[in-house]
């Protein structure tokens, strides 16, 4: 597995990206659905890389750098073939070690609270990952659940 910075103008990262916005209306309500399309995920508080083997790509997952030190993770997507392989864990380790060598404090999320979204929740918290509050621009609702990690090194020790 390779993880690149993607400059998202290849048709397979655009195949994939179409699927998780289909996914991702086909499991919530419009007003909760908070996917980034291909033109959104291009604009410069943006990071955005893919997973492949060789020519195939496996998955995908962004960094949205919010004012201050806190970040997003975005666009979190394995290609249905390569689920169970470690692609998505690979990406999130990624983006955390990104998020530490720009010295942000911390990272956060948003996914869904349907059982769909199960998966990518345990992954999550796998990673240190704890449920919380809305941030940033969102809102409570009942169709998001929020989840953070402090990436500052004090905290973690203490």
């Amino acid at each position: 597995m390779q993880i690149i910075l993607d400059d998202l103008s290849t048709p397979a990262v655009a195949l994939l990206l179409q699927q998780h916005l289909e996914d991702m209306y086909r499991t919530s309500p419009p007003e909760s659905v908070h996917a980034l399309d291909l033109t959104k995920l291009k604009a410069p508080d943006i990071k955005f890389w893919c997973v492949w083997q060789e020519t195939h790509l496996m998955g995908c997952g962004a960094l949205k750098l919010h004012g201050g030190k806190q970040g997003e993770i975005k666009s979190m997507r394995t290609v249905h073939q390569h689920r169970r392989k470690g692609v998505a864990a690979a990406m999130l380790q990624h983006i955390i070690m990104f998020a530490q060598h720009i010295k942000l404090t911390r990272l956060s999320l948003e996914t869904g609270s349907q059982p769909f979204f199960i998966p990518a929740q345990q992954l999550y918290q796998r990673h240190g990952f704890q449920f919380c509050g809305p941030f940033a621009d969102y809102q409570e609702d009942p169709n998001s659940k929020f989840m953070t990690l402090s990436l500052n090194e004090e905290q973690e020790h203490s």
